[in-house]
């Protein structure tokens, strides 16, 4: 018979949860524009709390740049440049910065994306291929550089930020952000099947509607401005009664990318409060 586990020990294995030392996190979109905090920028703070050493890009350099100043005043470690991840040039480029500044990358997390309005007919053919270069072709390219890299180390987690959006009509026209954020998940499922047996694992965060700094501009796009009633009205499509944060998506992500997550690949976390359970 096995003795039973002493108590003491159980205490130390909870301490030690989610730690990230000794890992490298690559992140796209780490800055917030404006007040608060948005996903990118909560995303490699908190892999930075946890250990990880962070290089992070933005296409507001900025933006990157009060993320550093936020992990480095913590003591933490990181380093940021600008980018254009739908760039095949700019995405290697950020990925031989990240090696030459940190020697590997443990955790890639994929976090670009913007949403624009209209249905095929209203949809400028510009602003379809512009949606898709940056909601699926930035992850693309980041794993094209990336993967390997993780296959040359032996392992590495890919965390790709999705939507509900390509999931669910979320009651906005966005007809390419909701195309390119569901071909993200299922290039995020293949890719993961093809690369499991070389220790990389895959996986989506999918984020419901979120209290981020961005909700401003999307009150322009969809509601005339209006960001007290499209505020309201976001908070009434959620079922727990209130949207998410920030800090929601960057504890999925987190997860994900920890070593406690280590069974878990092609997979789709959802972070909504409930939304989709409540419009199957």
């Amino acid at each position: 018979m096995r003795p039973a586990p002493r108590y003491d020990r159980l205490l130390i294995r909870e301490s030690i949860v989610l730690r990230l030392d000794g890992k490298v996190a690559l992140v796209t979109g780490c800055g917030t524009i404006g007040d608060g905090w948005g996903n990118g920028k909560a995303i490699t703070v908190l892999l930075a709390r946890q250990g990880a050493r962070v290089f992070g890009c933005d296409l507001d350099l900025e933006a990157a740049e009060a993320t550093r100043r936020v992990i480095e005043d913590e003591g933490g470690t990181a380093a940021v440049r600008t980018a254009d991840v739908t760039r095949a040039g700019d995405v290697k480029a950020l990925v031989d910065d990240c090696l030459s500044r940190f020697g590997r990358i443990d955790i890639l997390v994929n976090n670009v994306g913007r949403s624009e309005p209209g249905d095929p007919v209203t949809m400028d053919e510009e602003i379809w291929d512009d949606q898709m270069d940056v909601n699926v072709k930035s992850a693309f390219l980041c794993c094209k550089h990336v993967l390997p890299v993780m296959e040359r180390q032996g392992g590495g987690s890919v965390v790709n930020v999705s939507s509900i959006a390509g999931l669910r009509y979320v009651g906005k026209p966005q007809v390419a952000y909701a195309a390119g954020k569901a071909a993200l998940m299922q290039l995020t499922a293949t890719t993961a099947v093809i690369y499991a047996a070389r220790g990389i694992r895959l996986n989506s965060v999918v984020p419901g509607l979120m209290f981020t700094p961005l909700v401003s501009r999307l009150a322009q796009k969809y509601a005339q401005g209006d960001l007290e009633g499209f505020v309201a009205h976001r908070h009434g499509q959620v079922p727990m009664g209130r949207m998410g944060d920030a800090w929601d998506v960057a504890h999925a992500v987190l997860f994900l990318a920890s070593d406690e997550s280590r069974y878990i690949t092609g997979q789709q976390l959802v972070v909504d409060g409930g939304i989709t359970a409540a419009t199957r």
